[in-house]
């Protein structure tokens, strides 16, 4: 264990330090630090390795939420989606969405109006708006059954969700945040003007103790309890855990289209094409009432998801046709709404200030992560001097989306015209992921030498899994398979253990290599 330094005398280390790696904690890191501030963020496991990554998906207004008038909700996050498909091109892009008529559920003319509002909500909306459709005389319309004939086809995004966590924040740590994962809050003591915190590396057990002006509790489903447990703060809000799981299967349909399918229950489920070969359908709203962090999806969930689909498409699925399949705990501010489905999805921030400020964040949802993090700084701006109240994130492009998304097709055509041998395929999903950081590791600064390195398995190569390491905070396989990119659906067990081996050697590589620096600087 490491002896601990009295630091409740001393100036304090850092201005905020926050606790939770998921798109908020990261989204204030990245936010505060280009003000100025000296931010540290903790997470006790990988980033985004929970909520943040077991969402369906969307950036989007929530089209379903106008049913509950949440309609200050729905203009921000379609006002958010516009700006957050310009600051990152590379993982968030426009998707059209098909909307069967059913006569037994929502009337025609209430869809209508709803899609209508929908478009006119966001006064800079980009892109393209509702049309009406004949079903079957639509390619995305004649997969589904004859039964449904009429229909609507609207405008929404889609983001991959782990990695606009990661990208904000490696731009937070470009501004000079310190990023710890695999690191624990244990206890923080409060006084008049700073926390004392005491940190757990989860994987060695050593701990140490930071002093910071302030504290930002994103914790997530954890966040009464780091409250009430960790911080010793009355909470005065609380979360409604509700479980949301997804399936995905082999690749249902043909069309570029995603499908929005309403439910007898009043529920919407979505299917959505999903890693070129598969298809992506979620999700349920359950309650949750046991550990956030050991949630999976149930027996029945897979069956309700594939009645859902089975509704409305000619192609039929069943339970053994689902090849992955993910849940995750939102941890929604609890408005002491009667059924989890209409619960809101809006975000409460609760600061308390009477010694050294703590704010928690209660809700939220990954398309108004950015707007979120605004609001927590103007909260917190009037206990911590030096914070500028200028917000500057609307603009400015995450890592590697400084292009336009008229030139993705170009720098996919630049990489493969670099690296001898990759195919459209491969060069697509790399510029999907990375954007114009791909070129950090394919072609090294200094080196006239543009090459992925030796195949790991499937798409996956050597030079990929060394920059996730080095600049992504990668540490085991799970980390790359399944929130840096989805090749997990591609691995069998024999490429796992050799990409398991292959970072293990890079572990002890880099381990020698830092005691051999230490060495050289005694």
């Amino acid at each position: 264990m490491t002896a601990h330094a009295d630091l409740t005398q001393t100036e304090p280390t850092y201005d905020l330090l926050i606790v939770g790696g998921g798109i908020n904690g990261a989204g204030i890191a990245r936010d505060a630090a280009g003000r100025g501030l000296k931010v540290m963020l903790v997470e006790k496991d990988d980033l985004a390795s929970h909520t943040s990554s077991a969402s369906t998906k969307l950036i989007h207004g929530g089209l379903r939420y106008l049913e509950y008038y949440e309609f200050r909700l729905v203009r921000e996050a379609l006002n958010e989606r516009e700006r957050l498909l310009k600051i990152a091109p590379h993982i968030i892009w426009p998707m059209r969405f098909i909307l069967p008529h059913s006569a037994m559920l929502r009337p025609a003319w209430l869809l209508r109006t709803g899609l209508f509002l929908y478009d006119n909500l966001c006064r800079t909306m980009t892109l393209p708006r509702t049309r009406s459709l004949r079903l079957q005389d639509e390619a995305a319309g004649r997969v589904l059954r004859r039964d449904y004939v009429r229909g609507f086809e609207y405008s929404d995004g889609w983001v991959q969700d782990s990695r606009l966590v990661v990208l904000n924040a490696q731009d937070a740590a470009r501004r000079g945040a310190e990023i710890c994962t695999r690191t624990r809050l244990s206890r923080a003591e409060r006084h008049p003007e700073q926390w004392v915190a005491t940190l757990e590396d989860t994987r060695t057990g050593e701990t140490r103790q930071v002093a910071a002006r302030a504290v930002v509790n994103a914790a997530g489903p954890w966040v009464a309890e780091l409250l009430k447990d960790s911080l010793s703060v009355e909470s005065r809000n609380n979360v409604r855990l509700v479980k949301g799981s997804h399936i995905v299967v082999p690749r249902q349909f043909d069309t570029e289209q995603a499908y929005i399918l309403q439910n007898p229950d009043k529920r919407i489920v979505f299917a959505i094409p999903y890693e070129r070969d598969f298809t992506l359908i979620g999700t349920t709203d359950i309650p949750w009432t046991q550990d956030p962090g050991s949630v999976a999806i149930s027996a029945e969930e897979i069956t309700y998801l594939c009645e859902s689909v089975n509704r409305y498409f000619k192609r039929t699925i069943t339970p053994e046709d689902v090849v992955w399949s993910y849940a995750g705990v939102r941890p929604l501010y609890d408005d002491h709404s009667g059924n989890a489905s209409a619960v809101t999805r809006d975000y409460r921030l609760d600061i308390d200030h009477h010694a050294a400020p703590v704010l928690s964040v209660f809700g939220g949802k990954i398309t108004t992560y950015r707007k979120l993090a605004e609001h927590a700084l103007e909260k917190l701006a009037p206990h911590l001097d030096g914070l500028t109240t200028a917000s500057w994130t609307a603009d400015k492009p995450l890592p590697g989306g400084d292009f336009s998304r008229s030139d993705f097709d170009k720098l996919v055509a630049s990489l493969q015209r670099h690296v001898s041998g990759l195919s459209q395929v491969t060069a697509t999903r790399l510029v999907r992921n990375y954007g114009t950081l791909v070129e950090t590791f394919i072609l090294p600064k200094g080196s006239e030498d543009a090459s992925m390195g030796a195949l790991i398995a499937a798409d996956l190569h050597e030079r990929e899994v060394d920059y996730l390491m080095t600049h992504e905070w990668a540490r085991s396989a799970d980390d790359i398979l399944w929130r840096r990119s989805k090749l997990g659906l591609r691995f069998g067990p024999d490429d796992l253990s050799k990409l398991q081996d292959y970072m293990a050697r890079r572990l002890q590589q880099n381990a020698a290599g830092q005691n051999n620096d230490d060495k050289e600087v005694a």
